[in-house]
């Protein structure tokens, strides 16, 4: 049997923000809808986004970081974890949607790349080891990972690293109760070319793209606040039509991945799906095992940060990917021959899915 080349994940690594945001530190907010401020005491409004979205607390970078210094902590022990010398780096792909925001500043900083500033911050000298953005929504971790794949079956690459790091406290209105889904974060994961009889790695994958009908359900817009009017962009969304969207769509790409694995759903061990929603996720689940004529969604197949870490956009999948494989994650674990589900949803609208067997 001749030999093919598998792109296998050698290494993980996370960077978590030490600032602990609970939903009391939104007591004294207020918030507006439609130009006018919300009637219901905060505590409800707060006790009633944690029951609809499950978060219950969110971490916020220290002042003085950026998102390419969280980026770079995650890529360390992503470098550290596979054991690699990181100037056989082929590849260094930062995935994110706002680049460096100074605290205090609503103004986004992308010149030189995010990538680049890692790169940098590493101290590698490898001229050959090309550094760039990925700006693609929420999905943008995942798609990351597609390309790597894609560079590495083609022979032009045997290990790329691929970032998703986000401060989107930096960037959400406080007058906006939907901020309180956005937290900040990072986590790396090196994929690298592996000759061997056995197939496994990234077996498949699907990205699709429905920006003509969904492609304003996140864009970025003017503050909740009606007498601001210092110009600023908040990112803002349409809540329930994007969960309408996310419910319907992604467990069919899902399928659609597995399907092009040449699996079934009995096949699937572990599923690491963008935490973005609580009880929506849940739905997605659901509704993926419904499209195999199954009624229940197996214990122990979806892991679940959300409560803790909240949505960190590109960096919920490899974040927790490196929880899970570090035994971070309780009652979850990966071992050899496994095969997970990276999903993902949002900006754009996207979607992505790819399958990894370990």
């Amino acid at each position: 049997m001749s030999k093919a080349i598998n792109t296998v994940i050698t290494g993980t690594g996370s960077y978590i923000p030490q600032n602990i945001i609970s939903g009391s530190e939104f007591l004294n907010s207020t918030f507006f809808e439609n130009g006018n401020r919300l009637e219901k005491e905060n505590s409800e409004i707060i006790d009633k986004f944690s029951e609809i979205t499950e978060i219950v607390e969110r971490r916020y970078a220290c002042p003085e970081q950026l998102s390419n210094h969280i980026g770079a902590k995650a890529a360390e022990k992503a470098i550290e974890n596979a054991g690699i010398d990181k100037e056989t780096l082929d590849y260094i792909i930062f995935c994110h949607n706002f680049g460096d925001i100074p605290l205090g500043s609503n103004r986004i900083d992308i010149l030189p790349s995010l990538a680049s500033k890692v790169k940098q911050q590493l101290g590698i000298e490898n001229p050959d080891c090309v550094a760039y953005d990925i700006i693609f929504g929420c999905p943008g971790w995942v798609q990351g990972a597609i390309q790597a794949d894609y560079y590495i079956k083609s022979g032009d690459a045997k290990r790329v690293m691929v970032i998703g790091a986000e401060t989107l406290s930096r960037i959400i209105d406080p007058h906006d109760r939907d901020s309180m889904i956005f937290s900040d974060g990072a986590g790396a994961v090196i994929f690298e070319a592996e000759e061997s009889e056995e197939k496994r790695g990234i077996l498949a994958h699907k990205t699709e793209t429905h920006a003509v009908n969904h492609g304003n359900l996140l864009t970025m817009g003017k503050g909740s606040h009606p007498d601001e009017n210092n110009g600023n962009l908040y990112l803002k969304m349409n809540g329930r039509k994007l969960y309408e969207f996310a419910v319907i769509q992604v467990p069919q790409v899902i399928k659609k991945a597995i399907d092009k694995a040449g699996l079934s759903i009995e096949d699937v061990n572990i599923v690491f799906v963008h935490q973005a929603n609580g009880k929506m996720d849940t739905a997605i689940m659901k509704r993926l095992f419904k499209l195999y004529g199954k009624d229940t969604v197996p214990e122990n197949l979806v892991p679940m940060t959300i409560s803790w870490l909240g949505n960190s956009s590109v960096a919920t999948v490899p974040t927790l990917l490196d929880l899970v494989l570090k035994g971070e994650v309780k009652g979850y674990k990966v071992k050899a021959g496994d095969v997970a589900v990276f999903a993902s949803v949002g900006a754009g609208m996207h979607i992505n899915a790819f399958i990894h067997r370990f």
